[in-house]
């Protein structure tokens, strides 16, 4: 039976979001149904439909106590809400519903493993966080705590391991049907780390082992990983928080970590080979990802960043949202990333120049819009003198625009949205170096949709991806160059 606390999510959800005005929300983008979004929750499919839970908290566009938001989808581009899947209503989740996964058990029911949180006064008039392992089983709209919950708690693991930084369990199903998970932790001395756990039947759990360690090298505490294997390698994805920059990478300070290895079966022992950003540009957290039934392995993050919550438009009634699911591969040791192919049904009113010649800032006619996919190449259009930089603007006006710009000398990429219109000082642009460049060659593939820009460099070695929240009639494009550019584009509209 469902709690009074989640009924009042559910009603108070269901008649709000009709207040919203629809225009100024993203068109292909899972965004909150009201109020609060962060962290991709239970991403997973399940009766023939892509589940997408998140963290939630419908009652203002704020961080407030954690509720689980439910939505489904059969493209994964166009999304249906359904109820409130949880809310923090038992004695070890009062505070909240931490982030977590799922998964379709043996018979039928669809398994979600999440974060309870209780906050308890310590005797110098602090708080402290106390976080344990929970499961809810559900038929895919309506969830049911499990009596014994928690199922992990600081019993279950060494003694200098934190209880306050335990949470965002990975839950995955081995191919001899037991269950493994791995969860966010921190020790002691602050290092981050990865704990594994093992079961026969996904409800009663024992530790195992720890799976991966920072060893000071990536941030302090790690939180939301995700494990699985993809083209012959292994991947780890996790989210540390205060990173420090690594030359082009880390910039973020919570930022992204993807680690590629070989993985041992029998030992269950991860090997790192090689370490990357995930995202690049300013907003992009806490991923997850999915096999689709075609084989294809598919992510989503949050399309935001802790440094700028709460600086976008004022006065509307939802923040945040996720990011394009986009499929990834791994080439030359490297993480590729590229927009879903569903995408591509989107796609109306081709438009295409090839040719241009970009000596300082040029309109083409039919180029405009703010959900737009956009297949851009550059080259020097003069080989002995290579040009400076090139620009691309968007959501433009006489008052506003962002822009991505390439410096070939230098191969920096940097995205910038201090023109966006966004009311404080905030954190306005990063930068990268692009790995995959020569001589000033350079493609993009941008793909805009009303409130954010996701640019995917040359097939999509690197992404840089942004929030902006401008007003909708900012509409234009343009392309400007110090020196000689010549760049071929094909322009779509997405709908």
């Amino acid at each position: 039976m469902n709690s009074q606390t989640l009924r009042e999510a559910r009603r108070f959800e269901e008649a709000t979001e009709k207040t919203l005005n629809q225009s100024e929300r993203p068109a292909f983008h899972l965004a909150a149904r009201i109020g609060w979004m962060n962290d991709p929750n239970g991403f997973s499919i399940y009766k023939g439909r892509y589940h997408m839970f998140y963290q939630y908290y419908p009652y203002q566009p704020v961080w407030g106590p954690m509720h689980w938001g439910h939505a489904v989808s059969k493209d994964l581009l166009h999304w249906e809400y359904l109820p409130t899947a949880m809310a923090p209503d038992s004695p070890y989740d009062r505070d909240g519903c931490f982030s977590g996964s799922a998964l379709e058990l043996p018979d039928g029911k669809q398994l979600l493993m999440y974060t309870g949180v209780l906050a308890l006064p310590t005797a110098n008039g602090g708080i402290q966080e106390i976080q344990t392992q929970c499961l809810a089983v559900g038929d895919g709209v309506d969830y049911v705590k499990y009596e014994k919950n928690p199922v992990i708690t600081a019993e279950d693991f060494p003694a200098d391991f934190s209880r306050n930084d335990f949470r965002d369990p990975k839950i995955w199903r081995k191919e001899d049907g037991t269950y493994r998970c791995i969860v966010a932790n921190r020790h002691k001395e602050e290092e981050g780390q990865l704990l594994l756990f093992e079961s026969q039947d996904a409800f009663s759990w024992k530790f195992k082992k720890i799976f991966a360690e920072n060893h000071n090298r990536y941030g302090k505490m790690w939180e939301c990983p995700d494990f699985f294997a993809l083209d012959g390698k292994h991947v780890i994805l996790t989210s540390p928080q205060d990173m420090f920059p690594k030359g082009f990478e880390y910039h973020n300070g919570n930022g992204t970590l993807c680690l590629i290895g070989s993985y041992d079966d029998e030992t269950e022992s991860f090997t790192e080979e090689a370490d990357q950003a995930i995202d690049y540009g300013i907003d992009f957290y806490a991923p997850q990802t999915i096999l689709t039934e075609d084989g294809r392995r598919v992510m989503i993050g949050w399309l935001q960043n802790w440094d700028t919550i709460n600086h976008g438009k004022q006065n509307i009634k939802w923040f945040g949202q996720m990011s394009l699911p986009r499929e990834l591969s791994i080439r030359n040791g490297r993480l590729y990333q590229w927009p879903i192919r569903e995408l591509e049904t989107l796609r109306h009113d081709r438009i295409e120049y090839q040719n241009v010649k970009i000596i300082d800032k040029v309109i083409l006619s039919g180029v405009e819009g703010r959900r737009v996919d956009m297949e851009i190449t550059v080259r020097p259009g003069n080989q002995e003198k290579i040009y400076r930089k090139f620009d691309v603007c968007f959501a433009e006006n006489e008052l506003y625009h962002s822009q991505v710009s390439f410096r070939p000398y230098d191969h920096i990429m940097r995205i910038d949205r201090k023109f966006s219109g966004s009311l404080r000082a905030i954190i306005h642009q990063r930068r990268c170096k692009v790995i995959d460049s020569d001589r000033g060659e350079l493609k993009m593939r941008v793909v805009l949709d009303n409130t954010s820009v996701e640019v995917f460099i040359n097939d999509g070695i690197q992404v840089m991806s942004a929030t902006i929240h401008t007003d909708m009639n900012a509409q234009g494009i343009s392309f400007y160059a110090d020196g000689e550019v010549e760049m071929d584009i094909v322009k779509y509209t997405l709908d």
